[in-house]
């Protein structure tokens, strides 16, 4: 359940479920989330920065685990490719680009043989990749992460039809800087707009859909794009759509302008806090059942290690860039 933050310096202390992978740090995703502008900057040496933006993965991890964000977006760790953040990457790929075809054939046989190519585009702009079968000389496991993978994609043509869909934006980077100098970015999978002009947000997932209980904090990062869009375009997405492939769920939700500025403060107390940790140099670990996905065990305290010497000075992060926000290509 997300708690407000409003009015505390830090963000609420109660874990977040995880119903898919954490997002990778050295994903194109995380590339872009974590305020680094070009692929190549991210195949260089890591240079240590102070944050400058914030975007629903990396508000997610601080929320999670200050240290854990630190390791991230401060030390820049690297971190292995799961089979399970891959696979959602390779997903991802294959419903957009079955968005190319004419609606007529957009099919799930298609869908299906999307995926070899994709997955060829994947090794080649993510060599790291490749390590995940090194030890099956055989392919039996890709063949069964690829089955796998089949069967994520087949499920979305029992929750949506994508011939009756003609999206607006396919994997949107959007951009915005608040009044209080705040950068807020990050990546919408789907943007679609009806005849009479509401927006609807949609973003797949290949976990499973949380609990009840929980889904408010499955809508965090829904709401923060909703909050993108809306200091942007000056206009309150009519919905917010979660679409669940792990068990074929959809979660919506019709957001008001007040949901908006309670996530705008909430995002406002949690950057306070990053700021103030920045200038301290204290990340402090928040254990919880997550840890067992942690990639940075043998930095971490709570398992015995040392986190790597601060490398920032003990400042506050300068504010820059342009004021005015994006939403399109980076």
């Amino acid at each position: 359940m997300e708690t407000s933050t409003e009015g505390a310096a830090q963000p609420d202390s109660s874990p977040a479920p995880a119903v898919d992978p954490p997002v990778p740090a050295g994903s194109v995703e995380a590339v872009i989330e974590a305020g680094v502008e070009t692929a190549a900057v991210a195949a260089a040496a890591p240079v240590a920065i102070a944050p400058s933006t914030l975007s629903p993965s990396r508000a997610s991890d601080f929320m999670q685990c200050p240290l854990l964000y630190r390791f991230r977006v401060i030390d820049r760790l690297p971190e292995k490719p799961s089979e399970a953040a891959t696979r959602g990457t390779l997903v991802h790929a294959v419903l957009e680009r079955l968005f190319d075809a004419p609606a007529a054939e957009r099919t799930a046989p298609r869908a299906k043989s999307l995926i070899p190519g994709q997955w060829d585009r994947l090794r080649e702009s993510r060599p790291e990749v490749v390590e995940l079968f090194a030890d099956d000389p055989q392919g039996e496991r890709l063949a069964r992460w690829l089955g796998e993978a089949e069967q994520l994609v087949e499920r979305w043509f029992s929750l949506e039809d994508p011939s009756r869909l003609e999206p607006a934006e396919r994997e949107l980077f959007v951009e915005t800087e608040l009044e209080s100098g705040l950068r807020l970015r990050g990546i919408i999978d789907r943007v679609d707009v009806a005849p009479t002009g509401e927006v609807r947000i949609v973003d797949y997932k290949t976990g499973k859909a949380p609990r009840p209980e929980y889904s408010e904090g499955a809508l965090f990062q829904m709401k923060f794009y909703a909050l993108v869009v809306w200091r942007l375009k000056n206009v309150v997405p009519r919905r917010l759509q979660l679409v669940y492939l792990g068990n074929g769920q959809v979660l919506t939700y019709d957001p008001v302008l007040a949901d908006l500025e309670r996530v705008e403060r909430k995002l406002l107390a949690l950057w306070e806090a990053i700021r103030l940790a920045t200038e301290t140099g204290d990340w402090r670990p928040r254990p919880t059942k997550l840890c067992g996905w942690c990639d940075h065990q043998a930095h971490c305290p709570e398992f015995g290690g040392t986190p790597p010497p601060y490398p920032l000075p003990v400042r506050a992060a300068e504010s820059g860039g342009p004021a005015q926000g994006r939403m399109g290509p980076d």
